[in-house]
């Protein structure tokens, strides 16, 4: 039976949602067609490309959306400023985390604005023809959803005029790497009404120095998954700084709840000195090292690099770490609810504004399923080295000794 009530509810709250946004498309036309495209992202549609959809909308041919795509006038930047509003008003939190990843999009052929046959980690797991997105997601205690997306563009793409002519790709569009995509959206999310307290990526953001350096300068925390060979300052390679780790310092602790219940590992922490050409005399934000552990498989070890205010917890940079699952569970929501990855265009300007349209149906969704939650709750360090590590006032920290590219007998000569 249905719940009228419930349909009442996600019919007014999607009728809110097309008034927020209905002032970037000038023309009825398009503002009717991008309400029709949104309600098909949502609605029961086995394969929501043109022709399915269409056929949602009750259209007798898919030409209408496809303009709505590639040829009306509106600009898919102003609706992301649109949505990032909403997601900030129905799921925003002052500890709100920023989460950076890319997923790939599998195509045919050569003309899709940056395909070529890359690397698709979370698509694939393998190299395939294909496009990369990188995109940035906001995730709370009330929810998650997807709030920035750019295309990446290869080398074999920016540096043929012609070819991003022929795919239209914007004149200023030139070579940017995926951390360098990763930056630019987060300054836009700083500068946007989401309130961020943290930002978290995976090994292949976190290793980026600038990326790292840039968040300190505006005094964002970070949790940043980096390689095992990643250096850190005052010693050297994390994996061997924490192959050092007393057992002690390996504690059982969650990172948050993940399909099968709550995600268990060991973890260790270790307080990093202050740098002193970069830290003031007196510093607000602490820099610490940490390693997750599997606990079935021991020698399985991720490492991190964090950046916190004074005072906060282990606890709470575990917790940080954990969010990045979230966006993998955005994506893989978006692509099956919404449609995120079953377009069929081949510009850069479709791209962009299927994807928007997309993330903002998944939006969408997330506030809905907050209100319903709410209403039904009413490698080895040679043995002879000195370990580096010590406890200090209940928490593990760097100790200060000679470095590990130096005999200690060279240090003392010193």
């Amino acid at each position: 039976m249905i719940d009228e009530r419930a349909v009442e509810i996600w019919n007014d709250e999607l009728e809110e949602l097309f008034l927020r946004t209905g002032h970037r498309f000038r023309r009825v036309e398009p503002r009717r067609r991008m309400r029709d495209y949104i309600r098909g992202l949502l609605g029961p549609v086995g394969r929501k490309n043109g022709w399915q959809l269409a056929e949602y909308a009750g259209h007798r041919t898919p030409d209408r959306l496809q303009r709505l795509l590639n040829g009306a006038r509106w600009d898919a930047d102003e609706l992301r400023d649109d949505l990032q509003h909403y997601v900030a008003e129905r799921l925003g939190e002052p500890d709100g985390i920023l989460i950076l990843d890319d997923t790939g999009f599998l195509k045919k052929g050569t003309t899709s604005a940056g395909v070529q046959r890359q690397y698709s980690g979370s698509t694939a797991g393998r190299t395939e023809n294909c496009q990369i997105g990188v995109f940035a997601a906001y995730a709370t205690t009330h929810g998650r959803a997807l709030v920035d997306r750019e295309l990446y563009l290869p080398k074999t793409w920016t540096d043929d005029r012609d070819r991003c002519r022929a795919a239209h790709i914007p004149n200023e569009r030139t070579f940017a790497t995926k951390p360098d995509l990763a930056k630019a959206m987060v300054l836009r999310a700083i500068a946007s009404p989401l309130p961020i307290a943290w930002v978290t990526a995976d090994a292949a953001y976190g290793q980026e120095w600038r990326l790292r350096h840039m968040l300190e300068e505006t005094s964002l925390g970070y949790v940043l998954a980096v390689p095992k060979s990643q250096q850190v300052p005052h010693f050297g390679r994390i994996d061997h700084l924490f192959s050092q780790a007393p057992d002690e310092a390996w504690e059982r602790r969650s990172c948050g709840d993940g399909a099968k219940g709550p995600r268990v590992y060991h973890w260790a922490a270790l307080q990093i000195t202050p740098i002193e050409d970069f830290d003031d005399e007196m510093p607000t934000h602490q820099r610490w090292a940490l390693a997750r552990r599997s606990i079935n498989k021991p020698e399985e070890i991720a490492y991190y690099l964090a950046y916190a205010p004074l005072g906060t917890t282990i606890e709470h940079l575990v917790r940080v770490a954990g969010t990045r699952w979230a966006i993998e569970e955005a994506f893989q929501a978006a692509k099956n609810e919404c449609g995120l990855d079953q377009y069929e265009v081949r510009r850069y300007t479709g791209w962009m504004r299927h994807i928007t349209l997309a993330m903002l149906a998944h939006a969408f969704l997330a506030v809905m399923a907050v209100d319903a939650a709410a209403k039904g709750a009413a490698e080895t360090v040679p043995a002879s080295r000195p370990s580096p590590w010590q406890k200090f006032g209940g928490s593990w920290q760097l100790a200060t000794h000679p470095s590990p590219f130096t005999s200690p007998s060279s240090a003392h000569a010193r």
